[in-house]
């Protein structure tokens, strides 16, 4: 509504001005208060890279242990989202021969892209960027790296994948449960689903073995849980990605982060852009949007999209006939959705498309049984609806 626009933007320019006083008196008010770079992972091509991150205040919060209390879990979850921001602090970026310098906006978060004057090698997917502070001024230099994902040439496709409910068990529909595994948990301690890692490991590898098919992560969860998120995927041998988050902080738009559609599509529509030669498959879950945005990233990219895959955490039938009928839709695009309970059932599609190798369904099935522990919905038989999948490039 737009007098909730209208609230929005007299309290986010009354914070601009308080923010703005904080950093002009900061030194005195903080002294040598520690302070932090927290470079992202970030994306891009040999021409140009997209590099952001965000500037706070505190140290660090350390590797999470699976024997860690529920008590030091919970400090850490409160450490993490009540983020102490370093609004208009400035940074400098170096990457491939070039320095470019960014400004954070009111909550920290910075972002810039750079175009390399040195050749990036291309038979190497991941690159470093060196981001130091420049002003909140340190005795000491205060920087960090931010590794960039260029996908090498071999790369035949690219992934994208939400990740609660998708990738990580976070009961989203239960809000007991959810605020539970947020509050409580940590990276060691958060459950995949079962068979995830092998087949996001199969994606990236590809029919060929070694095709280094990038994998991008969008979700709507807080930059504040980044490191916790990417702790997990490592953990858990999931490949690496970049991660796009939300600002769960005051916006423009609204008093509350309800746009997770539009969150979203301008995300995925951004790396789409960075590389329209690839073709992409698209993984999410029924429990929100994900088949709804993905349909629109259909219509709006005809021909780029193999497939989309969409894990079943909803019981309601009237949900499963909303996402039968996207599927005759995607379908008509000429484009193809899975619904399943089962990680494996999607690597089975892949390798019958051959996006992987056969071979490395024995390795999903494994993993699977190994992690599996309990059905996390169903059961419904899975829905393949197919279109006129073309090959990857």
């Amino acid at each position: 509504m737009e007098w909730k626009r209208t609230l929005a933007r007299l309290i986010l320019g009354a914070e601009a001005i308080v923010d703005g006083a904080k950093l002009a008196v900061g030194e005195a008010i903080n002294g040598e208060r520690p302070i932090r770079v927290q470079a992202y992972a970030g994306y891009g091509t040999p021409e140009r890279a997209y590099v952001n991150g965000r500037v706070l205040f505190g140290a660090r919060i350390g590797p999470a242990r699976e024997d860690d209390a529920w008590w030091v879990n919970l400090i850490n979850t409160y450490r993490r989202l009540e983020s102490d921001e370093v609004p208009g602090a400035r940074v400098r970026i170096a990457f491939g021969g070039t320095e470019v310098d960014a400004t954070a906006d009111g909550e920290g978060f910075f972002h810039a892209w750079v175009a390399p004057r040195n050749t990036i090698d291309a038979e190497r997917a991941w690159h470093e960027a060196d981001v130091q502070l420049l002003r909140p001024r340190r005795a000491a230099p205060v920087r960090d790296r931010a590794r960039i994902l260029i996908p090498p040439a071999s790369a035949r496709f690219g992934i994208i994948s939400d990740l609660d409910d998708t990738v990580l068990q976070s009961r989203v529909g239960d809000l007991i449960g959810a605020l539970r595994a947020v509050l409580f948990g940590n990276a060691r301690t958060r459950l995949p689903f079962p068979g995830v890692a092998a087949f996001y490991r199969a994606l990236e590898a590809g029919v060929g073995g070694a095709e280094g098919n990038p994998i991008f992560y969008v979700s709507s969860s807080p930059w504040n849980l980044y490191d916790l998120l990417a702790e997990f995927l490592e953990v858990r041998g999931i490949p690496a990605g970049p991660l796009t988050l939300r600002d769960w902080g005051l916006t423009a738009n609204g008093l509350l982060p309800t746009q997770h559609a539009r969150h979203k599509l301008g995300a995925i529509r951004r790396i789409l852009a960075t590389y329209p030669a690839l073709p992409f498959i698209l993984i999410g879950d029924s429990g929100q949007e994900d088949p709804e945005i993905y349909r629109d990233v259909v219509h709006e990219h005809p021909g780029r999209i193999l497939a989309v895959y969409i894990r079943n955490v909803s019981t309601l039938r009237e949900r499963l006939s909303a996402i039968e009928a996207l599927g005759a839709e995607l379908a008509a695009a000429g484009s193809t959705l899975l619904l399943a309970d089962d990680t494996l059932a999607a690597a089975r599609h892949a390798a019958e498309h051959g996006w992987i190798r056969a071979d490395a369904l024995g390795a999903v099935a494994e993993e699977r049984g190994r992690e599996e522990r309990e059905p996390t919905a169903g059961p419904t038989p899975t829905l393949i609806v197919e279109g006129k999948t073309g090959p990857a490039r």
